[in-house]
């Protein structure tokens, strides 16, 4: 069993992390600003649910095949920078991943979907998981598998809590951009930017053994 003074350090370092600006924290409040906070639940359950997919990979040994195979982390690497790019060009193009019409509502499924892939397919939640999560675990403790799992998994949970808290306070920024429609397309650029600024990241990433 983990200890309870290295479960409260675990815990205080994720939420530091979770909170450093990101497409999934963005992507919530976005949501939020555009359909309300069920809108941003949905996107953070898919957050969630997507690092958790990293952590089940991390389990079961297969993040270190991508961090140790070229081939297996460009591809990777590819499909997730390529999705985060598009991501971007599209809000910047179409100009409404934030808006007010209920026309251009997007639907709750792509909302969770876009949540889920915006994590699945990037390789740094990966590499995180496998690079910071055993940092907390010891066989000391009992089994390594059983505390990879626990702590992977409270780390989704806590992504997920803390994107949808993020989302959900967005109601007064919401009254605001509802009479600037010029400041509210300043935000579809702004986000859309910030996607494509994270697929660069991501494209540049380096697979170090």
């Amino acid at each position: 069993m983990v200890p309870i003074e290295t479960w409260v350090a675990y815990s205080g370092a994720c939420v530091l992390i979770i909170l450093a600006p990101g497409p999934d924290n963005i992507l919530a409040i976005s949501r939020d600003i555009s359909q309300g906070r069920f809108a941003a639940l949905v996107s953070s359950a898919g957050a969630g649910l997507g690092l958790l997919v990293h952590v089940a990979a991390a389990v079961l040994g297969l993040a270190v095949v991508i961090q140790t195979s070229a081939a297996a982390f460009g591809v990777v690497k590819i499909i997730g920078a390529g999705y985060l790019l598009w991501l971007g060009i599209k809000a910047i193009r179409s100009k409404n991943l934030v808006t007010f019409s209920t026309h251009g509502e997007v639907a709750i499924r792509s909302v969770f979907t876009s949540g889920f892939l915006t994590n699945v397919l990037n390789p740094k939640p990966a590499l995180f998981v496998l690079a910071f999560v055993p940092q907390f675990v010891s066989p000391a403790y009992g089994s390594v598998t059983v505390q990879m799992a626990l702590l992977g998994t409270w780390l989704a949970l806590l992504a997920f809590v803390i994107f949808a808290t993020l989302g959900s306070f967005s109601s007064v920024l919401t009254r605001w951009l509802e009479k600037h429609p010029r400041a509210t397309l300043g935000v579809n650029y702004g986000t859309g930017f910030t996607f494509i600024a994270a697929g660069v990241s991501v494209a540049l990433l380096e697979n170090r053994k």
